[in-house]
């Protein structure tokens, strides 16, 4: 989609709407996508197989696009009464081939009728065929057209609003809010994890960053976050955990949705960590209900009415929160099982060139294979379950996940006597599986496994290029960029520009070989490479 849009460089909203209708199967069975774009463009003569097809199809570039246009057509020449070029559009727009077939003999005897001829009646109908594979009415082009546009436009224009929106409407699937959170990624823009100081209930755009919305949090709900809002909003932003347990409803604090809003990050802008907070949250909950109790009933401590000389009254029996952080993969998660994804880091993170270099397809793409398709894929290993067959064989069940997408696994006996040690939640593995597409989700069944070692992929390696500023120019650039593209790997390239040293993005990070070595050499000298 995005190469014809750039082919057929749009001027006006007419284009927007055929490129719609044109990229689908129908039309792009006889190459009209990009027919049109060749026309609009001048690469192409604008043609007629009739010259009384031009007042009909002028404003498509001489090609039959739309459901309206097949109509119009067939009661120009073939002498259609507008219900039957009705039942030729529905035909067409329901695949109902028998009945296009019928439809073939009725229209090229039409065409005799009316003088044009049964060649010409049978051309046209070889053009209208292939709308059976679906074509699009105009109606429809245009409305989708407009709301391609407009996100286009504000993506463009907004693209952290835009994209805290879209977040908004896909919450509640996860494989969706996923893809999106990796566009959030390319595009440099930061998604925060939960912050009772800065989220809504749902996404929101804050500072050119998108803090996840408190209600997407596990075993905390939109009454609870309601409240949660209302007292930041009343009151202002809390300053610790001990003034957020004070200060909010007392239906907030429940235990349950406290440990879910630790272990999610929500308290992580308050400056505790969360495993210091899981450890201690419940006596300080406790405490806190307590004394609220106490001050609800105008029971009052012996000394309450005493100065305050120790900053608090409160403060002399709080209970300390540990300086302890989980480790970054027990983080992750708990940070995965409270949020349905990973949000402050990734396992995959920073390796994405590495497996790249392994994997054939995406889990995405993976996903729109058909049934019995054989690829390598990779991810991360998550819900991982054994299980013991009838038969008394184990077997296991997993879901792979990447950044962008997330398929469940089959590991059959014969299989899991192979690769069985090397299961485990978190573990990094590389997957020969072959698509089982029978039901409405697809799954993959694995034939093969390997863990995938990252650690050791990502070596110190680095290339060192020294580029003369003066010798630059735009062609050399996207040659090089052509060359780092074409060699994915682990190693980071850095841009020695004078006295400047630059880092390139990690989607330039290269596989250094003797074959990009030499290619490097030949396209920018021998002196180019440093060290």
């Amino acid at each position: 989609m995005r190469a014809l849009l750039r082919s057929l460089a749009p001027t006006c909203f007419e284009d927007v709407g055929a490129l719609v209708a044109l990229y689908r199967p129908g039309p792009m069975a006889t190459n009209m996508h990009n027919d049109y774009a060749d026309r609009k463009n001048g690469r192409k003569p604008v043609t007629y197989l009739h010259g009384d097809l031009a007042e009909i199809l002028a404003d498509t570039q001489g090609l039959m696009i739309y459901q309206e246009s097949v109509m119009r057509v067939a009661q120009r020449f073939a002498g259609f009464s507008l219900l039957e070029a009705d039942a030729l559009r529905y035909a067409c727009a329901k695949k109902i081939r028998a009945r296009i077939a019928a439809e073939r003999e009725k229209f090229v005897a039409g065409c005799e009728a009316t003088g044009y001829g049964a060649a010409i009646g049978t051309a046209l109908f070889d053009v209208i065929e292939p709308f059976a594979d679906y074509a699009f009415p105009k109606a429809h082009a245009y409305a989708y057209g407009l709301v391609a546009y407009q996100t286009a436009w504000l993506k463009a224009h907004h693209p952290v609003e835009y994209l805290a929106a879209l977040l908004t409407s896909v919450k509640d699937d996860k494989d969706k809010t996923a893809v999106y959170l990796s566009e959030c990624r390319a595009l440099g823009i930061k998604v925060l994890v939960p912050d009772v100081n800065l989220s809504a209930s749902d996404f929101t755009a804050r500072d050119g960053a998108i803090p996840f919305g408190l209600s997407a949090i596990r075993n905390v709900g939109e009454g609870l976050v309601e409240r949660i809002v209302a007292e930041r909003e009343a009151g202002g932003p809390f300053a610790d955990f001990y003034d957020f347990c004070q200060r909010v409803d007392p239906m907030v604090l429940n235990k349950r949705s406290i440990e879910s809003l630790v272990k999610a990050g929500a308290f992580d802008s308050l400056g505790h960590p969360r495993q210091g907070l899981c450890l201690v949250f419940e006596p300080i909950v406790d405490r806190t209900l307590a004394r609220r109790r106490e001050r609800d009933l105008g029971v009052m401590s012996l000394f309450g009415d005493a100065p305050d000389v120790a900053g608090g009254g409160f403060d002399d029996s709080r209970v300390p929160i540990p300086d302890s952080e989980f480790d970054k993969a027990q983080k992750l998660a708990f940070e995965k099982e409270m949020l349905g994804l990973y949000v402050s880091d990734h396992p995959l993170l920073g390796a994405e060139a590495v497996l790249r270099r392994e994997v054939e397809v995406t889990l995405a793409e993976a996903r729109d294979l058909r049934d019995g398709d054989v690829r390598r894929v990779g991810g991360v290993v998550t819900g991982l379950s054994r299980r013991w067959t009838k038969r008394g064989d184990l077997m296991a069940t997993f879901v792979l996940e990447d950044l962008e997408a997330a398929l469940e696994v089959w590991v059959f006996p014969r299989v899991m006597q192979e690769v069985g040690h090397l299961l485990a939640d978190d573990a990094v593995v590389v997957v020969k599986a072959r698509v089982d597409g029978r039901e409405d989700q697809s799954k993959l069944v694995c034939l093969e496994l390997r863990a995938l070692d990252l650690a050791s992929g990502q070596g110190t390696a680095e290339l060192h290029l020294r580029l003369p500023i003066h010798a630059l120019s735009d062609a050399c650039v996207d040659q090089l960029k052509q060359l780092l593209v074409a060699h994915p790997g682990c190693s980071p390239v850095y841009l020695h520009l004078g006295q400047k040293v630059l880092r390139l993005p990690r989607s330039f990070d290269v596989d250094l070989g003797n074959a990009l070595l030499s290619e490097v050499k030949v396209l920018l000298g021998a002196d180019a490479v440093v060290g």
